[in-house]
């Protein structure tokens, strides 16, 4: 699946190193719940990440996990959030099935975002 997380009130608040942090996070919880990110990358704004996950696990349950343990570890390293909230995420969220296209151009389509400085 292709996931599309946008910061609250699309607040441009991510730089390299806090997109390091999120893209960790995220690692860390597909570790546990055994399903892979094959690709992450973000703007200033929101996030893109190419997931293969197994038919047991819903698509919310990974979503909540990704963006509850991002928003969590994002805050304990010391990044703010957007106006100063408790949260980081937009409620919302974008997920589309990839089963028809190649991996490789999904792949580079998340490689090829513009990285904030």
């Amino acid at each position: 699946m292709h996931l599309v997380c946008v910061t609250k009130y699309r607040r441009s608040v991510f730089t390299q190193q806090s997109l390091a942090v999120i893209e960790e996070s995220f690692k860390d919880v597909a570790q546990k719940m055994d399903f892979q990110v094959l690709e992450f990358n973000g703007e200033a704004d929101h996030v893109h990440a190419l997931i293969e996950y197994p038919p047991k696990l819903s698509i919310s349950q990974i979503v909540n996990s990704l963006k509850g343990v991002s928003s969590r570890m994002y805050g304990k390293a010391g990044f703010e959030k957007p106006y100063g909230k408790d949260a980081l995420w937009s409620p919302s969220y974008f997920v589309s099935s990839v089963g028809g296209a190649p991996i490789e151009v999904l792949k580079k389509y998340i490689q090829n975002q513009e990285k904030p400085n």
